[in-house]
């Protein structure tokens, strides 16, 4: 078994287990002395080559917001990996878990020009991340800001982008459950201006192997659609890595600390659109939290 770059972290009784939404789930295996998610996106800077600032930033993230207050995603896409680290804080205008709070303490790493309103009624927003911002430490010029979508008829989200030229409409999402709510995800999927319905496989983007799960989100966006699994296996998870072809290494992590990883759920997501007839995977990423 080869020997991480770094320590992992261990959990203890005072854990806390959440999805990418931060909604608490009780561990499906025995939890205690396990790997905690945050030695996946460890072990992915170690795969990136990057070093020690990468890793001190997300301790002072966690140090600002608190433990498990922060969703990581892993995202690939064209061969190459990059992240998103999501930001919660359902008090909404009453938050403590803010974008002008985040800026000032990632900017020792990462500075950045934009300015948000904090009288704006956003629950959470996000940021993106590449090797460039992380090692090369360039300017952030554009995250985003998720608002309530009130009025949908199930739980459901807007997110802009922000610049410093603009804010955009950028995605819609839509929460189903995927155990009672099948009909409608189905419906919803099929609802898209990005597929040609005569030649469509609904398993080419509802996964069999991933509709057991808890929820099921489809997203609307600008160039294509998106759908989210929520709270599979570990093993589901390695389904969908080898399926997309992540890099060897990342999954060799997961295979050989399968025991080290079987307590937690996790949460995973592509986006797609039809092009001459076939399905295209665009991008694609799984989640933790630290």
């Amino acid at each position: 078994m080869s020997t991480p770059a770094f320590i992992p972290e261990l959990t203890t009784t005072d854990d806390r287990h959440v999805d990418y939404c931060l909604w608490d789930y009780t561990p499906v295996a025995s939890a205690i002395g396990k790997w905690r998610s945050v030695n996946l996106l460890r072990d992915s800077f170690v795969h990136a080559g990057l070093t020690a600032p990468a890793f001190d930033m997300v301790d002072a993230i966690r140090q600002a917001f608190g433990p498990s207050r922060t969703v990581w995603g892993i995202k690939f896409s064209a061969g190459r990996i990059s992240w998103e680290l999501y930001f919660y804080d359902y008090d909404r205008q009453q938050r403590t878990r803010s974008v002008t709070r985040l800026l000032e303490v990632i900017r020792p790493w990462i500075a950045s020009p934009l300015q948000v309103n904090e009288a704006r009624d956003y629950f959470m927003f996000s940021i993106d991340l590449d090797r460039g911002a992380l090692e090369l430490r360039q300017s952030l010029e554009s995250l985003q800001l998720y608002i309530g979508n009130v009025g949908s008829t199930v739980s459901s989200g807007i997110c802009y982008d922000v610049t410093r030229q603009a804010m955009t409409l950028k995605n819609f999402y839509f929460f189903f459950d995927a155990r009672t709510q099948i009909r409608q995800i189905v419906d919803k999927v099929r609802s898209s201006a990005y597929l040609d319905l005569s030649c469509f496989d609904l398993d080419s983007v509802l996964w069999p192997e991933l509709r057991e799960c808890q929820t099921i989100v489809v997203a609307n966006k600008r160039h294509h659609d998106g759908v989210y699994f929520s709270r599979i296996t570990i093993d589901q998870l390695l389904f969908f890595m080898h399926k997309l072809a992540y890099p060897a290494t990342l999954i060799a992590t997961i295979v050989q600390q399968r025991a080290q990883l079987d307590h937690l759920l996790y949460d995973v997501g592509f986006d797609y659109r039809m092009e001459d007839g076939v399905l295209r995977i665009l991008k694609s990423a799984y989640y933790g939290v630290f």
